[in-house]
């Protein structure tokens, strides 16, 4: 059994300590630690952080290898922090049945950068039509608790009510895509006043809006879980609040880039920022950041959507949607939310590890950094201020919105249950 000595770090944000790992869990967490034989790492003041949690990623295999695979997205995934993810269930073949998810789930298990626990279709192929296996795939050895047509909104409310309903049984819970198909027809971008001035079609806020207000009634009649992706609009987080005001259990999610861009960026008419929910405005932005902070919305989760070269690099209009972001979440959040003050790192565990641990029930991880836990845990140097060059992504797709852009922190180690999968930045 190995013996890992992490030597002054600031666990959570706090005031320097030593970590001890032993075999796959924390042995002892004080000062002045000392363990023979023990690999010792050097924090010098970094930030240790529980393994990072992602509600909402796009792993793409089966049958998109050519944007991301199982193993290259989680090695993205430890280059970023995290030490679990959730992988959503628009493959192809849809991750529909308990044959699927279990293929992705062993995948996960056989690559091991992180955990990956599989996001179950809703519908048979993401059709809206018809309930998938949902009991099957809980019951499987992937164990799903998540259900999602994510990319495809679940817009029948009969289909909608009765997910909800199938669910309550074990537990699970229903992640919704807010998206109102008839708002959106032929929809490019945010619907405002840059949308008028390029002549681009708009995706109003109201076609999310709608959705979340009526999947939360839903929701309480049934007295079930739904939780919200990619939360985007101001409107979204007041009726988040007043749903939560009633007791209804809801939970949403916030990106990072929904957290720093905005739709003046479409102006570059550059498909990097092509990204469903659309970049909003300047005052949708300050929103999610409060509702961050107050917990309205209760985590970060990166809908990292890796597209291969030639799906990005064509006119706007032809573009797919979507953004990779594993690899710069943790940066994001640090300027966005912990630079500004809205949030100190105990939050961003909370925002990041803690609650999308708890929400997706990913047994192990979410845990405190004390003795007796399971080592999985993240050193982050706060100080650290550079570019982002996607050259250098582990992630198979390089379609990031912040190449060139300077942010704050960098991930130097990461561990699974005590195992190092990423040192000094350098993959293991």
């Amino acid at each position: 059994m190995s013996k890992i000595l992490i030597r002054g770090a600031r666990v959570l944000g706090g005031e320097p300590q030593d970590v001890l790992i032993d075999g796959e869990s924390v042995a002892e967490v004080g000062t002045g630690l000392s363990a023979e034989g023990a690999e010792v790492v050097e924090a010098g003041g970094k930030v240790l952080l529980p393994g990072l949690v992602d509600l909402h990623t796009h792993l793409r295999e089966p049958g998109r290898e050519d944007s991301e695979t199982v193993l290259t997205g989680t090695r993205a995934a430890a280059s970023g922090g995290y030490t679990a993810v959730f992988a959503m269930a628009n493959t192809f073949p849809v991750a529909d049945t308990a044959g699927v998810v279990e293929q992705v789930w062993r995948l996960g298990r056989e690559h091991g950068y992180c955990d990956v626990q599989p996001i179950g279709a809703v519908t048979v192929g993401l059709e809206g039509r018809k309930l998938a296996e949902l009991g099957a795939m809980h019951e499987s050895a992937a164990g799903v608790t998540v259900f999602s047509d994510d990319g495809k909104c679940v817009d029948d409310a009969v289909i909608m009510r009765r997910a909800l309903e199938y669910v309550k049984a074990f537990g699970g819970v229903v992640a919704q895509h807010a998206q109102e198909p008839r708002l959106t027809e032929g929809a490019q971008m945010n619907e405002g006043v840059v949308s008028a001035e390029l002549g681009l079609g708009g995706w109003p806020a109201v076609a999310e809006e709608s959705v979340i207000a009526r999947d939360v009634l839903l929701a309480e009649h049934v007295g079930s879980r739904v939780h919200i992706c990619h939360l985007s609009t101001a409107g979204s987080v007041e009726i988040v609040r007043w749903a939560k005001s009633r007791g209804i259990r809801v939970t949403a999610e916030v990106t990072p880039h929904h957290l720093l861009l905005t739709d003046e960026l479409v102006r570059t008419y550059n498909p990097v920022y092509k990204v469903n929910p659309p970049l909003r405005t300047e005052r949708d932005v300050m929103a999610l950041r409060e509702a961050l902070a107050d917990g309205t919305i209760d985590i970060v989760a990166t809908d990292h959507a890796p597209h291969p070269h030639e799906d990005k690099d064509c006119e706007w209009a032809a573009a797919a949607m979507g953004m990779v972001g594993l690899e710069t979440a943790l940066s994001v959040v640090q300027e966005t939310m912990v630079d500004t003050g809205l949030l100190d790192w105990a939050g961003v565990a909370d925002r990041m590890s803690f609650r999308p641990a708890q929400i997706g029930q990913a047994t192990g991880h979410g845990r405190p950094v004390s003795a007796g836990e399971p080592a999985n845990l993240t050193l982050v140097d706060t100080a650290y201020r550079g570019q982002v060059d996607p050259a250098g992504f582990a992630s198979r797709s390089r379609n990031t919105p912040y190449q060139g852009r300077e942010l704050p922190g960098r991930v130097t180690h990461t561990w699974l249950r005590g195992k190092a999968t990423l040192v000094d930045g350098k993959l293991t």
